[in-house]
């Protein structure tokens, strides 16, 4: 999330990019979807940037409640169970004419990154977990005089790979076979899928009043593909020893996101936000032999070799906030954001409130930098077994968590010429 604000027309600047609320959001937020610079008065206008992310989610009272794959209660309860990661984001604007204005940019806007690794009593249920996205976009805008403002149509479309890997221990592996088997089944997933977006904008200038209202659709990957590898494990049983491709299909949610901006004092501007996203088109994927494709392939089918299972419920993301220009050169801002977590009793996506701050400075008329950081909170939980559409999940290990911190600092500098 950045946001770009004008106040009366005398300034500009930006607070971003993806707060800690917005990349360490609920379900596999990480950026989302970002067009602000299409709002931005420069004719032409490069935009790039970068936030580093620091969580740090640690599970606790971790317990292994299926011993059928062997008892991993003897292992440590406690795991450190988030990576830091970063998330670019690159973008191009044109205003092609007086009234039609073009944007093209690259972003991350969704992935993970888990990994308690193997020595913990619920390996079982996972050791590492990892999804990433690339979104291509080309938005457009058209605007034209509407009462004392401008009302601007906005429409688009984006192009997003997604790739993921998961491992577990399967089971474990007792001697002499443990001298050459580790027991650690894991799964690599890919695929790609198209998109559009559509909304609305209305700005009066005078006031550096802009509200915007867009929807962003969801992504079908329905060529999901990838192997199951379960060589470290003997040849036991079916699928054991070996290495099986599989299929499956799945869905990016869609998204509604509102947001305004408004001046309310000389050289003060408050801003706002709501997301709605609709993590709850991610459940249970499954994933199943390609040699049964032509079978329906869903979670609980005769034809399911493994599966992803999330189990989300929809977010919502409320930010509000404060800018303020210092001087020429120097503005700055404060939000606070809350972020509705989507697990339900199974997973460790908790609500988050996290404040950010961000300055930017203009070194010229055409060059501008911002440095932004924040602080969050990750709020208490638990995931453990839990049914849904009369299916059990969860079943494997149950583990806490407290409160804990998440962090974020980002630059980006925008080009204008």
């Amino acid at each position: 999330m950045a946001f770009r604000i004008a106040l009366r027309g005398a300034f500009s600047f930006i607070i971003s990019a993806s707060f800690a609320s917005a990349a360490f959001a609920g379900g596999l937020d990480r950026a989302g979807y970002d067009i602000d610079l299409l709002f931005d008065k420069g004719r032409y206008v490069f935009e790039s940037g970068v936030t580093y992310v620091m969580p740090d989610r640690k599970l606790k009272n971790a317990k292994d409640i299926n011993p059928t794959d062997g008892n991993l209660n003897g292992r440590p309860h406690s795991a450190d169970a988030t990576e830091n990661y970063a998330v670019p984001y690159i973008g191009f604007k044109i205003g092609i004419t007086d009234d039609i204005d073009c944007m093209a940019d690259y972003s991350e806007p969704f992935g993970g990154h888990t990994n308690p690794g193997l020595n913990w009593a619920g390996a079982n249920s996972e050791v590492e977990t990892k999804v990433r996205t690339h979104n291509y976009a080309a938005t457009c805008s058209y605007k034209f005089d509407a009462g004392p403002g401008q009302l601007r149509l906005i429409g688009g479309g984006f192009y997003q790979e997604v790739s993921g890997f998961k491992s577990r221990l399967v089971s474990v592996v007792p001697p002499p076979f443990s001298a050459v088997y580790d027991g650690v089944g894991s799964l690599d997933v890919d695929g790609h899928g198209w998109g559009w977006r559509a909304g609305l904008a209305y700005e009066i200038p005078e006031y550096a009043l802009r509200t915007s209202l867009v929807y962003n659709s969801r992504v079908k990957y329905d060529n999901l593909k990838g192997t199951v590898d379960l060589t470290e494990l003997p040849p036991v049983r079916a699928f054991f020893g070996s290495a099986t491709s599989v299929f499956g299909s799945a869905d990016a949610p869609d998204s509604v996101e509102w947001k305004v901006q408004t001046g309310i004092a000389p050289d003060w501007l408050a801003f706002g936000s709501v997301k709605w996203t609709n993590w709850s088109v991610l459940q249970s994927i499954a994933l199943c032999p390609t040699s049964t494709r032509g079978i329906s392939c869903h979670t609980g089918g005769a034809t399911e070799l493994t599966s992803l299972d999330l189990l989300y419920q929809d977010g919502w993301t409320i930010t509000g906030g404060v800018g303020h220009k210092f001087s020429d050169k120097w503005s700055g801002a404060l939000s606070l954001t809350w972020d509705r977590g989507t697990s339900q009793g199974y997973g460790l996506s908790t609500d988050t409130w996290t404040l950010g701050a961000g300055l930017s400075y203009k070194a010229t008329e055409h060059l501008e930098f911002t440095f932004a950081g924040a602080l969050g909170l990750l709020t208490s939980g638990k995931s453990g077994e839990i049914t849904s559409n009369g299916i059990t999940y969860g079943n494997d290990a149950t583990y806490s968590f407290g409160n804990d911190l998440v962090a974020a600092l980002s630059t980006s500098m925008k080009v204008r010429f």
